[in-house]
């Protein structure tokens, strides 16, 4: 398969390795310096381009996509309020597009027991609910998109919960005053991949999910994996497909 790489950084690169070590061709890389390559030969000869680059850019590169019959595999956060004209174009104009706030396998595993976990903790109000996460320096959108996903999903599952919010610096783990809003704590520092937690807390006890990422790798191959499912097909895709498929 010929892949076209939008975005080089250090999560490029990584899935650069893996694809290539998987047999695949990487015909174009671009980036911030060389964005007139959207024109190229090299960049219209792929059969998939793989997306990650930041929320302002994201949309547009989609686009350029599009504009070339390229379907797109994406993992860019912080963007997804214009997720459904994205889906509309899928519906409307035959577009292929594959999306994942993460790619990671064990994420998309740890989502899914959130939402068990979530069902369950919904028939015993004693219990608040909270999400903290840890992220490197350079992630530009706070609370992450897996941060949001989790959230998003606890508010479908638990009805005493209705909206999140992000945490002010310092604020304490719970929002007492406002019982019905979920409170993500967001922090940035280091090099860290990735930690997510889930804390359920009453008087008597606790209970804890959590996944910790230990490198890139791990969203990188599944981001490759995402562009081998995709290839030949249309329309919306995501995760959920994938490890259907995989199962």
């Amino acid at each position: 398969m010929k892949i076209a790489l939008i975005g080089y950084g250090k999560m490029g690169r990584i899935i650069e390795q893996i694809a290539q070590n998987r047999g695949h061709v990487i015909v174009s890389k671009i980036d911030v310096d060389n964005t007139d390559d959207f024109a190229s030969d090299a960049f219209r000869s792929a059969d998939i381009a793989i997306e990650f680059t930041t929320p302002a850019t994201a949309f547009g590169n989609y686009q350029k996509c599009f504009a070339a019959g390229i379907p797109v595999v994406s993992g860019t956060t912080g963007w997804t309020a214009r997720l459904g004209e994205i889906k509309k174009q899928c519906e409307e104009e035959g577009r292929t597009f594959f999306y994942a706030s993460n790619f990671s396998i064990g994420v998309n595993v740890f989502f899914a027991v959130n939402r068990y976990l979530a069902k369950l903790m919904n028939g015993f109000p004693s219990y608040d609910v909270n999400i903290t996460e840890v992220h490197h320096i350079h992630k530009l959108d706070a609370p992450s998109g897996t941060g949001i996903t989790l959230a998003d999903d606890i508010i479908k599952e638990i009805a005493r919960k209705k909206q999140w919010r992000l945490a002010d610096e310092g604020e304490k783990p719970f929002d007492a005053e406002n019982p019905e809003t979920l409170v993500i704590h967001a922090i940035r520092e280091g090099e860290t991949p990735g930690i997510h937690e889930i804390r359920y807390e009453s008087e008597v006890d606790s209970i804890t999910i959590k996944h910790d990422a230990k490198s890139r790798a791990g969203f990188a191959l599944g981001a490759v994996l995402a562009a081998e499912f995709t290839a030949g097909k249309k329309g919306f895709l995501g995760m959920e497909e994938l490890l259907n498929l995989m199962v």
